[in-house]
């Protein structure tokens, strides 16, 4: 509650993993609430995809981690509703190309899964002509008009926007963000944080 953000200012670590597409909007916002209220407090952040997250969050590694969820398994916290939609760039229109060109992530599993599943489903033909282990570097190959990609509905770049039905195109999974907790960890710093990045997600 916003009670607990304003009670004595607290210390210790706090050692969180969030995906690098809410960094800048949502984690900074999250930070800057937190360290005026508690800046004795050490923090950690580490951007990562939601698997290693999740790793990292069972080894210990982490005490709360921001992942995205395709199927609610984990009884975490759902911040929001964030799918993934192939994106285009309105300068460029790549997406009208045949084969489309697509930008993935170098981890095969989901981009099978998801992403290329969502093409062959709707019969589109495509070549990978490009690769990225980060969020930023899809971002980067859209905007640059190299390719469409896979990106979060929030994230969309400017001068970019979502390929929908209308397009041939459509949604690539129905993810939810969610928060997830260290059931070994525990402290009022982590209680608090976990408070301050809810709030964040609330006020995006």
């Amino acid at each position: 509650t916003a009670a607990s953000m304003v009670a004595a200012p607290l210390g210790g670590p706090v050692r969180i993993g969030i995906p690098e597409e809410y960094g800048h909007a949502i984690l900074s916002r999250a930070l800057g609430a937190f360290a005026k209220r508690h800046p004795q407090v050490d923090i950690t952040v580490r951007y990562a995809h939601s698997g290693a997250q999740i790793a990292a969050l069972a080894a210990g590694e982490l005490d709360l981690a921001v992942v995205f969820e395709w199927q609610d398994l984990s009884g975490g916290e759902v911040l929001m509703h964030d799918p993934t939609v192939w994106v285009t760039s309105e300068l460029h229109h790549m997406h009208e190309e045949r084969p489309v060109p697509i930008a993935l992530y170098n981890r095969a599993g989901w981009c099978k899964d998801f992403a290329i599943k969502s093409l062959e489903q709707r019969g589109l033909a495509y070549r990978v002509a490009y690769t990225s282990d980060t969020n930023g570097g899809l971002r980067l190959a859209v905007t640059s008009g190299l390719a469409i990609a896979p990106i979060s509905r929030s994230n969309i770049p400017a001068d970019c926007r979502e390929l929908t039905a209308a397009d041939g195109f459509g949604d690539i999974d129905s993810s939810n963000v969610v928060l997830r907790r260290n059931p070994n960890a525990s402290g009022e710093a982590i209680v608090s944080m976990a408070e301050a990045i809810r709030e964040a997600f609330t006020n995006r």
